[in-house]
């Protein structure tokens, strides 16, 4: 499916209509400093991460020449082709490097994007349920109605607290989970690899 091309004229619309937006705000009292408060904090980035740009042998050089690997991250938009045809820019270098650090411990680069994929929709379903909550619950009572002005304030203030507040409620439980599973499920290597490490000492 062809991406849609964006013309100075839709740009155009789309001012006109946000000013016309303002303006009737303004005209039912509502404070305008406020509700471009209440815009900010909805469409500002969530994460302080800035891309970078990678060439095609530090690719390389991290996980090997595997075409086929290299196809699937540009389709997962972990990597993003630049117009010079020998380089990538990165949208995430945190995402890049952790799965470098899994390839470099010996995990095949196949079996980590294998992850990656169902990882991102795993994660997508997590913020869906932060959104829909706040959604239901603070923003659908309003209906179609304007936000009384004395509410603006603190939505606003709502939508800020939410990325502190997810971020810490997903780490929470995300760390009893990994605590909880490397326990059944990797305790039995654990007590081999100790039990091996023990006879190599009584050998030696």
């Amino acid at each position: 499916m062809a991406a849609a091309t964006v013309t100075v004229v839709d740009v155009i619309m789309a001012i006109e209509y946000r000013i016309d937006e303002l303006i009737s705000a303004w005209e039912r009292g509502q404070d305008i400093g406020e509700l471009l408060g209440l815009e900010a904090a909805l469409v500002q980035p969530w994460s302080d991460e800035q891309a970078e740009s990678i060439t095609f042998d530090e690719l390389t050089a991290l996980f090997g020449d595997d075409p086929e690997a290299l196809r699937e991250a540009v389709e997962l938009g972990l990597l993003e082709p630049e117009e010079s045809g020998d380089s990538f820019r990165v949208p995430s270098p945190r995402l890049l490097h952790a799965g470098a650090e899994l390839v470099a411990a010996g995990i095949p680069l196949e079996a980590v994007l294998n992850h990656a994929r169902p990882l991102a929709s795993d994660t997508d379903r997590i913020a869906a349920r932060f959104v829909e909550l706040v959604a239901a619950d603070v923003f659908e009572p309003y209906g179609d109605r304007p936000f009384p002005k004395e509410d603006v304030p603190r939505l606003a203030d709502l939508l800020r607290r939410l990325r502190p507040l997810a971020e810490t409620t997903v780490d929470a439980y995300l760390a009893r989970a990994m605590e909880r599973r490397m326990a059944r499920e990797l305790g039995e290597h654990y007590d081999r690899l100790m039990g091996h490490l023990g006879e190599q000492t009584e050998a030696s």
